[in-house]
């Protein structure tokens, strides 16, 4: 295994032992299936590790040619990847088609992108770097359904209940095959070009019957052709020039079952919230003409109080260092609790946090460094305000950087204005959020409820203070 030694050490100046050990034993005893589209928190348990430290140490792996990121556009139904690409700007379509659930299926960045880590092939070739030699049970595994999908290495034992047939066919041949066929709804899905027929079985019983169908390139999906329960002699003919693997499924409450056994994954906006990929990935995320929803993001703004009256009080020189550790700690701070900084606005933060529960313990501790600064420094004149919203928004490409757009950073933005040095200011969506009052139940903190008006939005809306 080529080089594999002097990668995962430089992987080790990034993150701790423990994990880049754990990544070096994956990548050289690990069976090939394991080392396809890996789920960075799938490994973290395995391992018994941080989720926020895998996933930057995969991060920093692709940036040592040990692993390959891929975003994948996932089925909410069924758990199948629909399209895969080597970028969010790959996505470009708003709508995909699973013809498995005849469904389509929108890229929403906590919803339906997940973000996978296949071994770079310069390091160690696996089966899935040639999916078309795979086996049919193993390509349907490895390379239709998503690493959310929580089911075993080898699919065969498992599908005996819900599978009628299966074939596999070559470039233009064709094969046929008898089938008997019971009353309800039977689904032909080929995994490779995604094509699908519904065969709808009811009528009398008869035998005899025959039915011929052809799959190509086109992606048919959801035509529905009707049978009788009986034997039928089910023709298939590949008009492809790759290898075909239509699977005849049973639909039901068993298949149902099977496609929806999950796992949690790394979506794509957790990823785009955590800093070490912003770090890395700096530029290139998003194409100027892209825009991507996300159902909830909690965002958190901050902006130092009477930061004009500082610079004039202890001069340019000194202030700016005094700016400058707080922004570092802002970062430790943020980065800590799983959000990443997305820009600085003078001497503010936006910041954005999967949960809202990560952006309360991130505020609170925001203000206890903040103290500490003071008290480090002996003063008392750093004061810092901290406002926080959750909602819907959209990933955009802003000033040549991933940004985000709408009214939810409007609001979270206006209430860091109205917040004092002494509280934390925070909407309804962000407490009432169970684990944001769980954490602060822990932390003694009580709310203090009220109303305000914020610029931009027609009359009041309830806030609530967290005394910090």
């Amino acid at each position: 295994m080529p080089d594999i030694t002097n990668r995962v050490m430089a992987v080790r100046q990034h993150v701790d032992e423990t994990v880049a050990s754990a990544m070096a034993h994956l990548i050289e005893d690990a069976p090939d299936f394991r080392l396809n589209r890996v789920n960075p928190l799938a490994f973290a348990r395995a391992n018994g590790l941080g989720e926020q430290e895998s996933i930057a140490a995969f991060l920093h792996a692709t940036q040592f040619g040990l692993f390959e990121l891929s975003w994948n556009v996932v089925c909410q139904s069924c758990g199948g990847v629909l399209y895969q690409a080597e970028s969010l700007q790959g996505i470009d379509q708003h709508h995909y088609n699973c013809s498995f659930c005849s469904l389509d299926c929108e890229p929403t960045l906590d919803e339906t992108v997940e973000i996978t880590f296949t071994v770079d092939p310069r390091i160690r070739h696996i089966a899935a770097h040639d999916p078309d030699s795979l086996p049919l049970w193993d390509y349907t595994r490895q390379i239709f359904w998503s690493s959310g999908s929580d089911l075993p290495e080898h699919l065969a034992p498992i599908v005996g209940e819900v599978v009628l047939d299966a074939f596999e066919i070559a470039p233009g041949a064709r094969m046929g095959r008898q089938v008997e066929m019971s009353e309800g709804v039977a689904i032909l899905f080929d995994p490779v070009t995604h094509s699908s027929r519904f065969l709808e079985v009811t009528g009398e019983p008869t035998d005899g019957q025959r039915l011929s169908i052809e799959i190509d390139d086109a992606h048919q999906a959801g035509e529905t052709l009707q049978v009788a329960p009986g034997l039928l002699t089910l023709d298939l003919e590949n008009r492809t020039n790759r290898r075909i693997i239509p699977i005849l499924w049973i639909a039901g409450e068993a298949l149902e079952a099977i496609l929806t056994r999950r796992v949690p994954v790394l979506t794509a906006k957790r990823l785009l919230t955590h800093q070490t990929f912003r770090d890395i990935y700096r530029t290139n995320v998003l194409d100027i003409n892209q825009r991507f929803r996300i159902t909830s993001l909690t965002f958190l703004f901050t902006d130092l109080k009477g930061s004009t009256e500082l610079y004039e009080r202890i001069g340019d020189l000194a202030a700016f260092d005094l700016v400058r550790s707080h922004f570092q700690l802002m970062h430790q701070v943020v980065s800590a609790h799983g959000g990443a900084v997305v820009k600085t606005i003078g001497d503010a933060i936006m910041a954005t946090f999967p949960s809202p529960a990560q952006g309360v313990a991130a505020a609170l501790d925001i203000r206890k460094v903040i103290d500490e600064l003071n008290r480090r420094d002996s003063r008392d004149d750093l004061f810092l305000k901290v406002g926080l919203h959750s909602g819907p928004c959209l990933a955009v490409l802003m000033n040549e950087r991933q940004d985000y757009f709408g009214q939810t950073v409007n609001v979270a933005s206006r209430l860091q204005t109205i917040a004092t040095p002494d509280m934390i200011f925070a909407t309804t969506l962000v407490v009432e959020d169970e684990e944001a009052r769980a954490l602060l139940a822990a932390r003694g903190r009580s709310l203090h409820g009220t109303t305000a008006f914020l610029r931009g939005l027609s009359g009041e809306i309830p806030v609530y203070g967290i005394p910090a």
